[in-house]
């Protein structure tokens, strides 16, 4: 017995041990063959990198530091809530301080000393490079009028007087100095000033007024520049620097800028510290220099009372002869004016106190005077002063950059609400404590006063004058001694934060990183192919790769043909060299293991749709048993799209449709092919009743005849996803194949012969590819069914392009 012949009755040859592995090789060769494209892409996102480097003016950082001190304690800081003003002081003034640096008033005031509103650009291959400094020509713009910014001009210098103005980009925002930070658009027109102008001359229109002067250029010089409004330039500068501290333990305060002119990043960075210390050292100075402003206003008054009495004290005199008081006159005056000076020192420090209630009351936020004017007073209400004076300087600088909400600006007024609550205790003990003193100066005054009255008129007369010159002599010695001390100390003023490293640009720019940008370019040429051809085959819903076919199946997939280049469909009989041929020997040698070796054999194809190639294998594998001996006929059941005829040349008048439906017998209706061992039965007229044909009785007994009669029957039956009775003719076949056709036969067409093995109860059921042409998976490249059979030496063999071998390898 033999050894098919042996095998249980319900084995299913080539049947497949199917597992879930992840297929590497498979999926790197499938990426492998498209590597012109991925080639392509490398060189553009190369080609693109490199133009960007080229393009793309270099950038240079440049790097400053500014040490920021803290204030140092002073009497009365506890009231400054439980953790005290220095602890509220050392909490948020080192973050405070890095918000002023990168605030944008700070940023205006310091581009407000700089001349970076015409930015000057050099015309290069790739790229228009920024000037500072070395620039030919010298264009300024008269600000306090409207101005056109962002578009860029050229000037064309034609001699050493006159250039020509063009516009090279039109892009113009109108600049209007009532309103800053809003620009509208302006186009091209009029209202741009194109022209031939004079070196010198004011360039004036709606819309610009600008003159430009000539320091070096010479004939044909060409410069393009364009012009930037101030507040626009603080944003810039303000989004390029950055500002932060060297760790959470230090006070140093980092400051780094990325430009394209190193030049102009050092000049920027330098003059915004000076103008951040000098801006610090004027509200720091704001106290004594009100202090000062009180005492001039004191001064003034006491000026004019001082020349009237002593005019009136030197008149008096002269006119009666006396020059000196008498030893008891001279006595009393002493007394007087001990008192009287105590009561000149006691008023001003009461009208100090009362303006400082006043400014309190009032809730004013500037004008607070020193405490030094008051003489020495309360220590703790001195601290208060300073401390109140030092918050509001603090309250100045955040809501500059800070909105009121700021929870920061929130506890600094906080701070100054409870501050001027202690000091108004302070300030109305201390007047109620002047007032009660001046009374008992008064009292004393008024006693020494009633022995003036015994003395002599004239000396009375004369002491009244000079007591009068005395007090105010004495007002104004105090007031210029307060005045003195109150300069000495706005001259010894210094901002309390320094600056440690000036302004220093590195050699070597940051950016373009040139190497770095071609390894992005690579990158990116690369993946994005192998993305487009990932998520193309991801939306590919046709059957491309046999390998992903037969995992999908349920059923073996026993054959491959390949592609039928010929314009007839006899590729077995016409043509017996081709792989096609080839491919089609290869699956009727494995038939005899399908078939448990039977003699006669009934097989049985079909597929989905129409056009997936089931009659050009039923011909062929006919073809292949006729040339075998084997009697052989092929039957066309597709009554509705009969194509055998036209195969063969014959007249399809007659034929299955035509036994069915008029009792013709079989053999009447047999045509032969014109080849030998080769008969074919035709599909026949098409019937309006298909279906209701095939399904009749007679059709079994019609089917029987002739298996009995030939060897090999080949059932050319219609798709089975489009009509009903291709189920029913299963169950005369020995063997059933279902046709799939590479890039045609939709994935979605792999259920339909699943469910004919797994639901519809179909055992002998067995898959084909047609057409596999190209190398979708690297284990199916060699085979009988590829055009890489010629390798093997089997046919002729023909000579490829070399680009095709190295894909293929």
């Amino acid at each position: 017995m033999s050894q098919a012949n042996s095998l249980p009755p319900n084995f299913i040859p080539f049947q497949v041990n199917k597992k879930d592995e992840f297929d590497i090789k498979g999926i790197l060769f499938k990426y492998f063959r498209q590597w012109p494209w991925i080639l392509l892409g490398i060189i553009v996102g190369l080609l693109v990198a490199y133009y960007s480097n080229k393009s793309t003016n270099p950038t240079y950082i440049v790097n400053s530091s500014i040490v920021i001190k803290d204030e140092e304690q002073s009497l009365g800081a506890d009231i400054f809530g439980p953790s005290g003003f220095r602890n509220f002081q050392t909490r948020y003034k080192l973050e405070n301080e890095l918000g002023i640096l990168k605030s944008h008033a700070l940023a205006e005031e310091t581009l407000s000393q700089l001349n970076f509103n015409t930015i000057y650009l050099r015309e290069e291959r790739w790229k228009n490079s920024q000037q500072y400094g070395d620039v030919p020509i010298v264009v300024k713009a008269d600000w306090s009028n409207p101005q056109l910014t962002s578009g860029l001009f050229k000037l064309s210098v034609l001699d050493a007087s006159s250039f020509e103005l063009s516009i090279v980009e039109s892009t113009f925002s109108l600049f209007n100095p009532l309103d800053p930070f809003y620009k509208t658009s302006v186009g091209s027109g009029n209202n741009t000033p194109e022209g031939i102008y004079s070196f010198g001359e004011a360039i004036t229109g709606q819309h610009f007024n600008f003159t430009v002067s000539n320091l070096f250029a010479s004939n044909g010089e060409e410069v393009l520049f364009y012009f930037k409004d101030t507040p626009s330039l603080a944003t810039s500068f303000t989004n390029l620097l950055q500002v932060n501290s060297s760790n959470n333990f230090s006070s140093v305060v980092n400051l780094s800028l990325e430009t394209p002119v190193r030049r102009m990043g050092q000049e920027y960075l330098n003059t915004l510290m000076n103008t951040y210390l000098d801006r610090e050292l004027r509200e720091k100075n704001e106290v004594a220099k009100s202090t000062i402003f009180f005492i001039n206003e004191q001064l003034r008054g006491i000026s004019d009372s001082l020349s009237f009495f002593e005019d009136e004290l030197e008149q008096f005199r002269t006119e009666n002869k006396v020059f000196n008081l008498s030893e008891e006159g001279a006595q009393i005056f002493m007394k007087l004016q001990d008192l009287e000076k105590q009561q000149s020192e006691v008023g001003v420090n009461l009208q100090y106190y009362q303006t400082l209630k006043t400014y309190i009351e009032e809730d004013r936020v500037d004008g607070l005077i020193a405490p030094s004017i008051a003489g020495e007073g309360d220590p703790l209400l001195n601290a208060l002063v300073v401390g109140l004076s030092e918050l509001q300087a603090e309250k100045i600088r955040l809501t500059a950059n800070y909105s009121l909400e700021t929870p920061v600006i929130r506890e600094v007024e906080n701070k100054i609400q409870s501050t001027k609550e202690a000091i108004g205790e302070n300030v109305r003990s201390a007047i109620k404590n002047l007032e009660n003193y001046l009374a008992e100066l008064s009292n004393k005054i008024s006693i020494v006063e009633s022995e003036v009255f015994k003395l002599p008129e004239t000396e009375k007369v004369m002491l009244g004058l000079q007591r009068k010159f005395s007090i105010n002599e004495n007002i104004y010695i105090y007031l210029l001694e307060k005045k003195a001390e109150s300069e000495i100390t706005l001259a010894s003023n210094k901002p309390n934060n320094k600056i440690l490293d000036k302004a220093m640009a590195a050699s070597v720019p940051i950016a373009p990183k040139s190497m770095i940008n071609l390894i992005i370019g690579l990158l990116i040429g690369f993946f994005i192919p192998v993305l487009i051809i990932t998520v193309k085959d991801f939306l590919y819903q046709k059957v491309k790769d046999p390998k992903e076919l037969e995992k999908a199946l349920v059923v073996p997939l026993v054959g491959m043909i390949g592609r039928h280049k010929e314009k007839d469909s006899l590729s077995v009989l016409n043509h017996l060299r081709s792989t096609v041929s080839e491919s089609f020997r290869s699956l009727r040698a494995d038939i005899p293991y399908l078939s448990n070796n039977k003699n006669k054999l009934t097989l049985l194809f079909t597929s989905t749709i129409s056009g997936e190639g089931k009659t050009f294998i039923s011909i062929n594998m006919a073809s292949v048993y006729s040339l075998m001996g084997k009697k052989t006929i092929l039957i066309g059941l597709d009554l509705r799209k009969p194509k055998i005829a036209d195969d063969f040349g014959l007249k399809n008048d007659q034929g299955i449709s035509t036994c069915l439906s008029r009792g013709v017998s079989w053999k009447e209706v047999v045509k032969p092919s014109g080849y030998e061992n080769l008969d074919v039965i035709l599909s026949g007229p098409i019937p309006p009743n298909p279906a209701e044909l095939l399904l009749q009785e007679n059709f079994s007994t019609l089917i029987k005849e002739i298996q009995e009669a030939y060897d090999v029957v080949i059932l050319d039956c219609p798709p089975v996803g489009l009509v009903s009775e291709t189920k029913e003719l299963m169950k005369y076949s020995d063997i059933n194949f279902f046709v799939f056709r590479q890039k045609y036969s939709a994935l979605a067409n792999i259920q339909f012969c699943n469910d004919l093995s797994t639901k519809g109860g179909i055992h002998k059921i067995y898959a084909v590819l047609n057409d596999v042409h190209g190398t979708h998976g690297y284990g199916y490249q060699y085979g009988y069914y590829t055009s890489d059979v010629s390798a093997y030496g089997y046919h002729d063999i023909q000579d490829k392009p070399w680009w095709k071998k190295f894909g293929r390898r």
